[in-house]
């Protein structure tokens, strides 16, 4: 077949390769410039590519196209496309036709990198041969043309699934549906998670779809009835309504039952060894341990690897202890969503600094947890009236500042030993600084400073 790839980043650079590797030829089409990188691998492999245009004449000749997750539906090529007829799949669509490794494939709105990083931990400390691939930043294609790995665990987005079809994950994982990128689905609720759960639809009775049974648009959603697929929901506590393959029975303890051949056994395992913070992450934890299960890991192992797991950084990322205060850096929280999961998995007294690039926010839900927890707010941005006007009234002191060195170094003075000074700015960074990443990584620099000092 003569393949056409739209998008040259590391899933349409991965889906050429694959595709030529297996006998295909192929031309690779970008509408904006390619990275020297990608542009060296398409070179070296003899891809004919063109990048800042899209020649639509040149793409119309595909047999099939791959298109990058992040073309929407709109892009006058894809409509092109759709007129001709001409088939349009995903990178991971392709992978899947040349691997017969088994997928352990996550998805949700929010948690999808922790999960997915946590579960290949667990499986690679167990000594299985897997590979990591998708959203957290590796091809699955380019890894399906060497082929070594015996399982893949990928982190999917509503992107990435809407263009699957014959795609059969072995463990399907849901871990949450919330409004987020409507304006690809209609601006429809319903069309979002439909998006979500094709991850699911070509699963039967050999396969595993594990989700959270406390998220209500995955009830709304997920028509449990007609499906042959075996379910493995999984709760925060015990419910009468669900038959739970895994919940909390303590605080620290997972309750695991209804596995392959553990119908009448339950067991538990402890979780008390894991660094992650917060509920959202005991949900997280929940679907990764059932996924280590399903894949036959021993209870023994699942706990040591718990305790050994490290966060992707900037994710609720412990950073360093001064005279009895934890510094936590959760610097990719840009949305208030993001810095309640911070705020409310911390027991402790918080010195919280937040601010940055406001995103039209509503900090209406932080309020409370705010009034509960917090007891000094350093505003770190170009613009911090909406948070004083927000929080002035219910923290007992706030400042202002326009440097991380000042913000980090005024919290250490404000802190005592047992609390915990929190960088969860609920915006985004670009007000101070690059993005978020520089704002985490300046955080850690004057945090390592003073703890040098």
């Amino acid at each position: 077949m003569h393949i056409v790839v739209l998008g040259a980043a590391e899933s349409g650079v991965g889906a050429a390769l694959l595709a030529q590797a297996k006998g295909h030829t192929v031309f690779v089409s970008d509408r904006g410039p390619i990275q020297p990188t990608y542009k060296e691998k398409l070179a070296q492999a003899g891809i004919r590519f063109e990048e800042n245009q899209h020649t639509v004449e040149e793409v119309l000749l595909a047999d099939e196209v791959v298109k990058s997750p992040g073309i929407p539906e709109k892009a006058e090529v894809i409509r092109a496309l759709r007129e001709r007829k001409i088939p349009v799949i995903s990178e991971i669509e392709l992978a899947g036709r040349y691997t017969q490794a088994k997928c352990i494939c996550i998805t949700g709105t929010n948690g999808k990198t922790t999960t997915t990083l946590l579960t290949y931990h667990l499986l690679k400390e167990a000594g299985l041969k897997v590979g990591l691939a998708g959203n957290v930043g590796y091809s699955l294609a380019e890894q399906v043309i060497q082929d070594e790995h015996e399982y893949y665990v990928v982190e999917l987005s509503s992107f990435q699934l809407d263009d699957t079809y014959d795609f059969r994950p072995w463990i399907s994982v849901l871990l949450n549906i919330t409004p987020d990128h409507l304006d690809r689905y209609d601006y429809s609720l319903e069309k979002y998670a439909q998006a979500k759960l094709r991850i699911m639809r070509n699963q039967d009775s050999e396969g595993y779809f594990v989700y959270n049974a406390d998220d209500e648009n995955i009830q709304r959603y997920f028509q449990a009835a007609f499906r042959t697929v075996n379910q493995m929901p999984f709760s925060l506590h015990a419910r009468p309504d669900y038959q739970l393959a895994a919940h909390y029975s303590e605080e620290d303890e997972v309750c695991v039952d209804m596995l392959p051949g553990y119908y009448s056994n339950t067991e538990t395992i402890d979780t008390s060894g894991s660094p992650l913070i917060g509920q959202h992450n005991r949900q997280n934890i929940l679907a990764a341990v059932l996924c280590a299960r399903i894949a036959g890991i021993e209870k023994e192992q699942i706990e040591q690897a718990l305790a050994s797991f490290r966060n992707a950084e900037h994710r609720l990322q412990p950073v360093g202890e001064i005279k009895g205060a934890r510094f936590i850096n959760d610097s990719k929280a840009t949305n208030v969503e993001a810095a309640w999961y911070a705020l409310d998995g911390i027991r402790q007294p918080i010195i919280w600094i937040a601010g940055g690039t406001d995103k039209g926010n509503d900090y209406s839900t932080l309020i409370p947890l705010v009034k509960a927890r917090v007891k000094a707010l350093i505003c770190l941005g170009v613009d911090n009236e909406k948070l004083k006007a927000s929080f002035g009234p219910e923290v007992p002191h706030l400042e202002e500042t326009r440097s991380m060195a000042d913000a980090v170094s005024r919290a250490a003075e404000l802190a005592t030993e047992g609390d915990v000074v929190l960088l969860s700015p609920a915006c985004a960074s670009f007000d101070l600084f690059r993005n978020y990443e520089d704002r985490g990584e300046q955080f850690i620099a004057e945090v390592e400073k003073l703890m040098e000092g």
